[in-house]
């Protein structure tokens, strides 16, 4: 292991922002002592924070941590990669792009050997910040463990359905219903396989004549995975309607479909 920068590897679904990297100079007094980019699991010295950003109007945004830059010109819709810091209690402030006054900031306690989210939401008069604790293992033997964050802040109560290949929209229950904005459904533990996922205004009757309000590519899950399933607004209609961006949590090295 050592101490000072390292690149965070910026994933954009959107394609709107580009993430400067974080420079490469040791920093010998930060607080934050930061391994190699990637997931570390397993270790036991460090703790480990990743961010979304998923307000809408928010614009670039700069990440700090007790001071510590930890991004910049973070955009909606990106997820950052896991980074190994020091465990401890961190001050963490969200700026603006280029600003040196934060617009939100909360406290965060990250205890060694644990993975967290840093997740930035709802419009920019009323951002939020939440840190959540992330699944750092494997979900039980044959299963997945997915956990769905609505924070689509226009379209209301939703209904969520992952069917599987084997069936179909109709033949299905949802696995979450009366979904709102702002909440987090938890890790929900299916069985492996490969699914499609399907969102509909709360309430819905399916019928043979449903168009869903998303309708998702068909994805397998690696069995004792763990993924966080985000849900946004668009950006590019006019009408209320949802987008959905994944983040990996967990994979185990041994992990087969």
């Amino acid at each position: 292991m050592h101490t000072g920068w390292c690149f965070l590897q910026m994933i954009s679904r959107m394609g709107q922002t580009v993430v400067r990297a974080l420079g490469l100079a040791v920093m010998a007094a930060s607080s934050l002592a930061m391994t190699g980019c990637g997931s570390v699991t397993g270790s036991t010295t460090f703790s480990q924070l990743r961010v979304i950003d998923a307000s809408p109007d928010s614009g670039g945004l700069d990440i700090y941590a007790s001071g510590t830059a930890l991004a910049y010109n973070l955009g909606f819709g990106t997820i950052t990669s896991y980074v190994a810091i020091t465990p401890g209690t961190y001050t963490v402030q969200v700026k603006p792009a280029g600003s040196a006054t934060a617009v939100l900031s909360t406290k965060a306690t990250l205890p060694a050997s644990k993975q967290f989210t840093l997740l930035v939401g709802n419009v920019n008069a009323g951002l939020e910040g939440l840190v959540l604790a992330d699944q750092s293992g494997p979900a039980p033997s044959g299963q997945i463990a997915l956990r769905f964050l609505n924070e689509a802040t226009k379209i209301g109560a939703l209904d969520i359905y992952l069917v599987p290949s084997s069936a179909t929209l109709l033949t299905t229950s949802a696995i979450a219903t009366g979904v709102v904005f702002d909440t987090n459904t938890g890790y929900l533990n299916v069985p492996v396989g490969t699914y499609k996922l399907y969102i509909l205004p709360t309430g819905t009757v399916v019928s043979a004549d449903t168009v869903p309000t998303y309708t998702g590519s068909s994805v397998t899950y690696p069995q004792g995975s763990a993924r966080t399933i985000v849900l946004l607004d668009t950006q590019v209609t006019t009408a209320p309607a949802v987008q959905v961006i994944t983040a990996n949590d967990y994979d185990s090295a041994t992990a087969t479909s």
